[in-house]
Parts: structure tokens; C-alpha cells; sequence
């Protein structure tokens, strides 16, 4: 168990007015999480400290050679006053296989976990309650040797930051427009597009610029090797309704094993609904949009949840789902998640754990 330090801030901000929708990713809590790692010693030093700038050498590793892990969850507030996060396990577990594969030492699951119980219990004031809203989560390890050479740092910082959000996408679960990229690739199996680190996201800026200035949302990627096979979108994973089946791509190695996927998947094994994890190529969708059969396409994420799909851009074909509007699937998901989430449904999976 960690011994961890704490230091409240003697300033404390000015928390959001409830009249303000709040804008995902910027503004965060008061205080922070911090854990040390030196080779030899392990993990030490784990406190809480004001949110400030941190200083780091301008040699530090993580600058030059991008070795730096990340993840996402959220904290909710029941109508009851509990606390829940939302299949913190999950997280945990992804970050240490991130962590596996960018050559980070692994955090023990069970000191991970009391720091995101510790760290959200100090600024508990801070999750809001709004509809819609919640306390995101970023915990986060950078390489911190002043070093210039290729090799995995000795040293590493392991932190915690929280920020009260809103919606991810400004259309909130209103249906979102997505471009297909069939120019630039991501990632291919055997590189680090399961993992959850900054070059993996770097990779998709291009795209995304591009997407945008057309005035689509987001990027759904096609696979890096054969080039016609769907991936997943910048920031979620992909749901196809296709006559009555959800199908969603199997993981291959370049696709991140997304906590709300697994979360959709459980779901629809639960409702009887038959649900195949399998390779889907772009031609399938654009001949079941032709007829008829593509039913609903959904996004899921930890920062949006569920985010249906009213438009996909392939080449020249403009594929409109359900006349743009919200499938009975889409809506039914992110109903029970959320519920779940919330407090407000059965939790029958166990997926939420209280902070005490």
C-alpha cells in the first residue's frame, strides 16, 4: 500500500459555474497526483501536490524519444453522493501492457488504483453533475533521464491530472460526420497502434486537419498493410449494425482494445443480440450502405461513450446512416452505460468501484 503524501493547496481555484457548458480538456482541478521511479529503487516517493507546472531538463528523454505512456477515465457523481469510476481495472490493465511494449516499468494495479481513489477523493468538489458531464481522468508516465541516446530511461515520472468535462465532440451524442482516410495509414500490426502513447496519436494529426477543414469530425483509418480493411476512428472504436449483427473489427495489434468496446460487446452478449469481432472491409460497408442492410455505425470511447455516426466520407461516397439522425442501438448503449456510470442502473458486471 502506498504511503502518500499529501500537500493541499493553499489557493484554491474558482470551481466552473453549473450556467457554463464546460469544454472537454481545459480546465483542471486544484490538485495532482505524482510518483517517482528510479532504476535499482522502483516506484517511491507517491504524493499529492497543487496542480502547477512541472520542470523537467531540456535533455529529458521523453522530448526526443517519445517514451511516454497515457490513459483516460472518468469519475462520476450518483444522485446518492457516491463516487464511482467507471472499469478502472480496465485502464490499469491497458496501461501496463502500454507500458510492457514502450519499455516503461509497470505500476503495481493495486498502488495505480489507490492513487486514482486518493487523488479524485481531494478534489471530489470538482466533479460535476450536470447531464452529460463528468471528472475525466489522465493519468500519465514520461521518461525523465537527461539523456541523448536511444535506450529506455532509468528514471520516470508518474502522474495524475483531473479535469472536469463536458461532451468530447461539440455535437455532443447528436450523430457526428466521419472521413475515411485512404491516403495516410496509423499504424500496422506489430508497431504501436495498440498501445496507448503519444506517437500513436501523433501519426493522426495529418488526417485529422484534413477531415476537419471538410467538415468532418473525425478519421476512421483502413488498415496499414492491405489498405481496405476498417480499423477505428482518431479517438474511439468502430460499431457497424449490419442486419441485425454488431460487428466491429477484431484487435489485430494495431487497433487500441478500448475499454468502452468492451464494454458495448459484454452489453450486446447480454441483450442476446448477436455481435461478431471480425475483419470488416470498406467495400462490405459501402455494399451494405447500397443496400440498405448497414443499419446503425457508432463510435465508443472514454471520452465520448457512445458517439453515433449520421455520415461516412469514402473517395466520393457520401454514406448517410440513418438519415443522420440516432440509432434505436446507439441511443440504447449509451442509455446503459451511462446509467451504469451514474449509479442509476443495476451494475450486473460490476464495472464500477466506489471511492471511499
Amino acid at each position: 500500500m502506498l504511503d502518500i503524501r499529501i500537500e493541499k493547496t493553499k489557493t484554491p481555484k474558482e470551481l466552473p459555474g453549473a450556467e457554463n457548458p464546460l469544454k472537454f480538456g481545459t480546465i483542471f482541478t486544484d490538485h495532482m497526483f505524482l510518483m517517482n521511479y528510479e532504476t535499482g529503487k522502483g516506484w517511491h516517493d507517491a504524493r499529492i501536490e497543487p496542480y502547477k507546472p512541472i520542470s523537467l531538463e531540456p535533455s529529458a528523454m521523453v522530448f526526443h524519444y517519445g517514451q511516454e505512456m497515457f490513459e483516460g477515465l472518468k469519475a462520476y457523481k450518483a444522485e446518492d453522493g457516491r463516487v464511482l469510476l467507471f472499469r478502472p481495472d480496465k485502464n490499469i490493465e491497458r496501461a501496463n501492457k502500454t507500458n510492457r511494449r514502450i519499455c516503461i516499468p509497470e505500476i503495481p494495479e493495486e498502488d495505480f488504483l489507490q492513487a486514482l481513489q486518493a487523488v479524485v477523493k481531494i478534489d471530489e468538489a470538482w466533479i460535476p453533475c450536470k447531464p452529460g458531464t463528468s471528472l475525466y481522468i489522465r493519468p500519465f508516465v514520461i521518461a525523465t533521464d537527461p539523456f541523448l541516446g536511444v535506450r529506455p530511461s532509468d528514471t520516470y515520472l508518474f502522474m495524475i491530472i483531473l479535469s472536469p468535462v463536458g461532451a468530447y465532440y461539440p455535437e455532443g451524442l447528436n450523430p457526428v460526420k466521419i472521413w475515411i482516410e485512404d491516403e495516410y495509414v496509423r499504424a500496422v500490426k506489430g508497431g504501436i497502434g495498440e498501445a496507448k502513447t503519444g506517437g500513436n496519436y501523433v501519426a493522426s494529426l495529418r488526417s485529422q486537419v484534413k477531415a476537419h477543414e471538410e467538415g468532418y469530425s473525425q478519421v476512421l483509418w483502413i488498415d496499414g498493410v492491405e489498405r481496405k480493411y476498417i480499423e477505428e476512428v482518431g479517438a474511439m472504436n468502430i460499431f457497424f449494425k449490419i442486419n441485425g449483427t454488431i460487428v466491429t473489427p477484431k484487435l489485430n495489434g494495431s487497433i487500441l482494445p478500448g475499454v468502452t468496446r468492451d464494454s458495448v460487446i459484454s452489453l450486446s452478449k447480454s441483450w442476446g443480440l448477436p455481435v461478431e469481432e471480425r475483419k470488416i472491409s470498406i467495400d462490405e460497408i459501402f455494399e451494405a450502405h447500397k443496400n440498405g442492410s448497414l443499419e446503425e455505425v457508432f463510435g465508443t470511447g472514454t471520452a465520448a461513450v457512445i458517439s453515433p455516426v449520421g455520415q461516412l466520407r469514402w473517395e466520393d461516397h457520401i454514406m448517410k446512416v440513418q438519415d443522420g439522425g440516432i440509432g434505436e442501438f446507439s441511443q440504447k448503449f449509451y442509455d446503459t452505460i451511462t446509467g451504469i456510470q451514474l449509479g442509476k442502473l443495476e451494475d450486473q458486471f460490476n464495472w464500477t468501484i466506489e471511492v471511499e
